[in-house]
């Protein structure tokens, strides 16, 4: 199984504790008022906010730069071609990648999903989530399979005749997936699939979460007054 499948939810803190809800509609509204303003207050009370969780959560900022590296690759080549626009599109940047990886880092996929769908999120793209997040691994898995097969064959993509072998390995790959798609959903008919995911735990909004919510209220004070 791909390393993109550790679900990397570890730790118990407060942050961890909270609603799903709450952290998804927190952590989402940090981020939309930082891109809905240009003004260098804004940008600076949000990352002190996100500051304040990532300490509550107890995670450090090496687990951050870790997951967000990939995403905030973009980010330097905007600081390298366009200096001058680095310091607020860059701001704005990091903001969003960081609301992200706090939210996941302590709050685990399904529970973003059973988030979503209580917050009246259209179940299609719900359910399209979860079964891409499903699914992916797997297909990462087989094409990793095929690649070895290919390897072991001789395979080098030298010249022409060899590159033509992703065309046909894309076609097979297609076939594969297709054909399990109609299987799993057979097979989620007979079991009385109702396109609702079910949850052995009921979300409930606590005091807490409520807590969480206002504590990010004077961010909104700081953006209408900027």
């Amino acid at each position: 199984m791909s390393t993109l499948h550790e679900s990397g939810v570890v730790g118990d803190s407060p942050i961890h504790r909270l609603d799903p809800r709450a952290k998804l509609l927190g952590l989402l509204s940090v981020t939309l008022i930082a891109v809905s303003s240009a003004a260098w207050p804004v940008h600076a009370a949000c990352a002190a906010a996100l500051l304040a969780v990532a300490a509550a959560a107890r995670i450090g900022p090496r687990v951050i730069v870790r997951r967000a590296r990939l995403i905030l690759l973009p980010v330097l080549l905007v600081a390298l071609f366009a200096p001058t626009s680095f310091a607020t599109v860059g701001a704005k940047a990091v903001i969003g990648t960081v609301s992200a990886v706090l939210l996941g880092a302590t709050t685990s996929f399904p529970d973003v999903l059973h988030a979503l769908e209580r917050l009246r999120t259209p179940r299609l793209l719900v359910l399209i989530a979860a079964f891409m997040y499903r699914y992916l691994f797997t297909i990462v898995d087989e094409v990793q399979r095929m690649r070895a097969a290919l390897t072991a064959r001789g395979y080098a993509p030298r010249h022409a005749l060899q590159v033509q072998a992703l065309g046909r390995v894309a076609t097979a790959l297609f076939l594969r997936t297709y054909e399990r798609a109609e299987r799993v959903h057979l097979a989620m008919l007979a079991r009385g699939f109702d396109e609702r995911m079910p949850r052995l735990q009921a979300l409930t909004f606590r005091r807490a979460d409520g807590l969480f919510l206002t504590a990010l209220l004077p961010l909104l004070a700081v953006r209408v007054a900027a």
